[in-house]
């Protein structure tokens, strides 16, 4: 149970980057006067926030599974 305490640290740390670099890309494709640039920039902030989202469903599986809940009690 001390390695799970021990890789949240771990994983808030990750969520963090994947949040600064979304906002990032959203600022940088705001400021952008290039369109293609701003195509680039929209593209790469959808793929980081669908690797985020990804990444939140794997922690919360996991979490279930750690801790037994959604097994309707078994």
């Amino acid at each position: 149970m001390a390695t799970n305490f021990s890789q949240q640290p771990k994983h808030r740390d990750a969520l963090s980057l994947l949040n600064a670099a979304v906002a990032a890309l959203n600022l940088a494709k705001e400021l952008s006067s290039v369109t293609p640039a701003k195509a680039v920039f929209g593209t790469v902030g959808v793929i980081l926030t669908m690797i985020r989202v990804s990444f939140l469903l794997a922690c919360v599986e996991r979490l279930q599974d750690e801790t037994g809940l959604g097994h309707d009690g078994q």
